[in-house]
């Protein structure tokens, strides 16, 4: 019987079977930050097992309020930073060099297909964009990763989702994730992997597919993939060129791990997307959802573009080409975060910034600090933030705020007019 792509991964790096269903699964990569890794430090400390199983296999990065707001934030970061010092770990990326995690590991080619991967945050399953296996996973799981090289997880099912047609105008992949978790609720794919197939996922960049699996984990999944392909083999092409003869020796490779097609899925669930409009989050759950036109003309207080799902040069250049030349309303504060110093340079150097300023918005270092309501653009109670982010959440942004999750597009067209607005009008 054929195997999808995570029973691949499975039987692959699988070490042993403690229980029925428990799989212990050796790890290719290990991903840390400086919010839930010095919890992890601390307790190895403490039990005198202050050890790394494999220093070149542990990535970290200070990337949530950075640089340090305060005397607790700078606690943290210090934690990570001697620790990473103390264990001679060459993949620290601390400030000047740091970016939002998700972004700034799969640039530097830390990714790779077939992979398995952890970090303690939830949006690990963004790796999954390479045909990897990556999962968030919380203290103890972590604990053991960084000790052993290894982490136990009962192996998922997956949910195949064919994505078909073609995206119309003013439609990204932010609007088809957000439109696939609508159709699944928060808890729909709990315990699953989302395997994202169809033309469309086949026409889409790295960096859109990096936003579809970004936010599997909405929808309750534990891991979100796709099919590594000539895109994926481009994408890291300067990483791999001397590890094969040609791309097309990576390409056979990469394919090997691709899903079987007599493999066994829990459900195949088929999405036509040539008439989806840009979607938007109303309420507090990722799974509230509406076409645009039914929430244009809604308030907002500030609109924010950065974050692991949308904070990469191609969402730059969208929300880029529906604000040149125009100005953000004055009742708006526009933030931009790049998400990593890669992009700002790239973004930089294509003028892009220079839009954004000129329009009216703050451009900020990359973080994840505004996301997650702990700098960079902070709500107060009853403010509202259109957002280029994953999660709307009560309070997510602040205590008391309101969150509408959208696309680059469709949060520039928000600025422009000050509330939710289609962005199609501007394309």
């Amino acid at each position: 019987m054929g195997k999808t792509t995570a029973e691949k991964i499975f039987a692959t790096h699988l070490v042993n079977e403690p229980f029925p269903g428990t799989k212990v699964l050796k790890l290719d990569v290990v991903l840390c930050h400086e919010i839930t890794t010095p919890i992890a430090i601390a307790d190895l400390m403490a039990r005198g097992k202050d050890r790394i199983f494999d220093t070149g296999k542990i990535k970290a990065v200070v990337d949530h309020v950075t640089p340090s707001k305060d005397s607790k934030t700078a606690t943290q970061a210090k934690i990570l930073r001697d620790w990473a010092r103390r264990h001679n770990i060459k993949d620290f990326f601390d400030i000047g060099a740091n970016g939002v995690c998700h972004a700034l590991f799969p640039e530097k080619g830390f990714i790779r297909p077939g992979y398995t991967v952890i970090m303690g945050d939830s949006h690990t399953c963004t790796h999954g964009a390479f045909g990897a296996f990556a999962a968030g996973v919380g203290t103890t799981d972590l604990e053991v990763g960084i000790l052993k090289g290894v982490c136990a997880f009962r192996e998922p099912k997956t949910i195949r989702i064919n994505l078909n047609g073609s995206l119309p105008k003013g439609v990204f992949a932010k609007d088809v994730i957000l439109y696939i978790i609508g159709q699944l609720g928060v808890n729909g794919a709990t315990d699953r992997v989302l395997e994202f197939r169809g033309p469309v996922v086949d026409a889409m960049t790295m960096e859109s597919r990096m936003t579809l699996s970004n936010m599997a984990i909405e929808a309750g999944g534990t891991s979100g993939i796709c099919m590594p392909d000539a895109v994926t083999v481009d994408y890291l092409w300067p990483f791999i060129q001397s590890d094969y003869a040609s791309k097309e020796a990576a390409l056979a490779d990469f394919r090997t791990w691709w899903s079987d097609e007599d493999a066994t899925y829990d459900r195949v669930l088929e999405f036509d997307v040539s008439k989806l409009e840009p979607t938007v989050t109303f309420g507090y759950k990722p799974d509230q959802v509406k076409p645009v036109g039914e929430l244009a003309g809604e308030q907002v207080d500030q609109v924010y573009l950065g974050s692991c799902t949308n904070g990469r040069l191609e969402d730059l250049r969208i929300a880029a080409q529906i604000l040149k030349g125009k100005k953000i309303a004055p009742t708006v504060r526009g933030i931009l975060s790049p998400a990593t110093p890669k992009i700002y340079q790239d973004a930089l150097h294509e003028g892009l910034i220079d839009i954004f300023m000129e329009a009216g918005f703050c451009v900020t270092n990359p973080t994840c600090g505004a996301c997650l309501g702990m700098s960079n653009g902070v709500l107060a109670e009853g403010e509202v933030c259109a957002s280029t982010t994953n999660r709307n959440f009560m309070g997510r942004m602040g205590k008391g705020g309101m969150v509408h999750l959208m696309s680059p597009a469709t949060s520039a067209a928000t600025a422009i007019e000050g509330k939710i607005a289609d962005p199609r009008k501007y394309l």
